[in-house]
C-alpha cells in the first residue's frame, strides 16, 4: 500500500477497545456542566485553556498524577442528565473520527456522590450511548458502542460491579475491567470477582503492565484469567533483543502464543512514563513480532488525542503502513467483547471493504 496521508487515516474504519468515558469529555461540556451544577473547582473556564490544562497536567510522567486530573471530569458526571450527555457525545465524537466499533469503560462507583445508585449510573450511560449511536447513524457515520464496567483496584466494590456487568450484559455492557494505580494494588486482590465472571462466562480485561511490570501481567493472566490486557506495554521487559534477533521469555511467549490482546495506548504511555517516545514505543516491536496488538486512545481529553491522531503518529514517527493499521484494526475486532458473528460482520462488511477502498485510492 502507498503513502498514508492524514486524510486516509481519518477515513479509515477504526476499532477502539480502550477508552475511558471520564477521560474523553469535551472541554466545553465540562464548563457547561460545572456551571449548571455549581461546581467551582475548574482550573479554567475557557474551553481551549481548559483543554490545554488537562494535557499539560497529564504530561507529568507519573500515572498517579495523571489520574488526579479525573477529579474534575468525575465531578460533573454525577446526575443522569450529565451522564447521558457525556455518553452521547462520546459516541458522536468517536463516530466522527471514523470509529465503527468502540468499547467505552467507566467506573459506576465514581458517579454516586450525589445519591445515584450504581444501576442508575449504568442505565444513564447506556441511554446516552444509544442516543449517540442513533444520531451518528442519521449523520451517516454509524458506530457500534459497547460499555465496560470498571471497578477501582484500590476499592472494595469489584464483586458488586462484576455482578452488574453480568446483569447488564444483554443491555449493552460487554464486560468488566479494573483500573487505577497498579503499585500496591495487584489484580489478585479482586480474585473473587474474576472467578465469578468466569463462572458466568463473562468477558473481562485488566489494566496491567502499564506503570507496573511483569508481575502485574503475570497475575492478570495466570491468577485472574484476563481475556485481554489493558496496556500490557511492559511485556517488552520479557523480550531480549540483540540486533534483529529477539528472544521471548516464557511469559511473553505465552501472551503471543495464546493471542492475548494488548490494548496499547501510545500517547498515554508517554505521559505516564511507560514509554519514552512514539518511535521507541514497544508497540512497533510487538507488532513486528506478531503479538495481538491493538491501537487505542485511553483518555482523549488528557492526551489531546483521537484514534486518527494515534494512528497518524505511528505512521509518521514509527513508519506504520496502511496495511499495519488494517491489521491492528482487525486485531481489535477479533478481540472485541462482542459475539463472534457480530465481530465477523463488522470485519467483513465494514473494515475490510473500507481499507480496500483506501488502498485503491493510494
Amino acid at each position: 500500500m502507498g503513502a498514508v496521508s492524514p486524510d486516509l487515516v481519518r477515513r479509515a474504519p477504526k476499532a477502539l477497545l480502550h477508552d475511558h468515558l471520564d477521560g474523553g469529555l469535551r472541554p466545553q461540556t465540562i464548563i457547561d456542566l460545572a456551571l449548571e451544577s455549581g461546581y467551582e473547582g475548574l482550573p479554567a473556564t475557557d474551553a481551549e485553556e481548559l483543554g490545554r490544562w488537562f494535557r499539560d497536567s497529564a504530561d507529568s510522567g507519573s500515572l498517579e498524577r495523571y489520574l488526579e486530573t479525573f477529579s474534575h471530569t468525575v465531578a460533573v458526571m454525577q446526575t443522569p442528565d450529565q451522564l447521558r450527555r457525556v455518553a452521547r457525545e462520546c459516541a458522536l465524537d468517536l463516530a466522527a473520527d471514523g470509529v465503527v466499533y468502540a468499547e467505552s469503560r467507566f467506573a459506576p462507583e465514581l458517579h454516586v456522590e450525589q445519591g445515584l445508585s450504581l444501576t442508575e449510573v449504568i442505565e444513564a450511560v447506556l441511554a446516552g450511548l444509544r442516543e449517540g449511536e442513533a444520531e451518528a447513524a442519521e449523520a451517516g457515520t454509524p458506530i457500534r458502542m459497547v460499555s465496560l464496567l470498571t471497578a477501582m483496584r484500590h476499592a472494595a466494590k469489584s464483586d458488586e460491579i462484576a455482578e452488574l456487568a453480568v446483569r447488564y450484559r444483554d443491555q449493552g455492557v460487554g464486560g468488566f475491567d479494573i483500573a487505577g494505580a497498579e503499585a500496591g494494588f495487584p489484580p489478585s486482590r479482586h480474585l473473587s470477582a474474576f472467578e465469578y465472571l468466569r463462572r458466568e462466562n463473562a468477558h473481562f480485561t485488566i489494566h496491567a503492565g502499564e506503570a507496573f511490570g511483569l508481575p502485574s501481567i503475570w497475575e492478570a493472566i495466570q491468577w485472574c484469567g484476563a481475556d485481554r490486557l489493558g496496556h500490557g506495554v511492559r511485556i517488552v521487559d520479557d523480550i531480549t533483543s540483540d540486533g534483529d534477533t529477539h528472544t521471548l521469555g516464557l511469559l511473553a511467549a505465552y501472551v503471543r502464543d495464546t493471542r492475548i490482546p494488548l490494548e496499547m495506548c501510545p500517547t498515554s504511555n508517554l505521559q505516564t512514563g511507560a514509554a519514552e517516545s512514539i518511535a521507541a514505543h514497544p508497540i512497533s516491536l510487538l507488532k513486528d513480532l506478531r503479538f495481538r496488538v491493538t491501537v487505542n486512545t485511553d483518555n482523549r481529553l488528557m492526551s489531546g488525542t483521537s484514534m486518527s491522531r494515534e494512528m497518524q503518529l505511528l505512521v509518521d514517527v514509527a513508519g506504520w503502513t496502511l496495511d499495519d493499521l488494517r491489521w491492528a484494526t482487525i486485531n481489535a475486532m477479533k478481540s472485541a467483547f462482542l459475539p463472534f458473528d457480530e465481530r465477523l460482520a463488522i470485519i467483513e462488511r465494514v473494515v475490510k471493504p473500507g481499507y480496500a477502498a483506501l488502498a485503491a485510492a493510494t
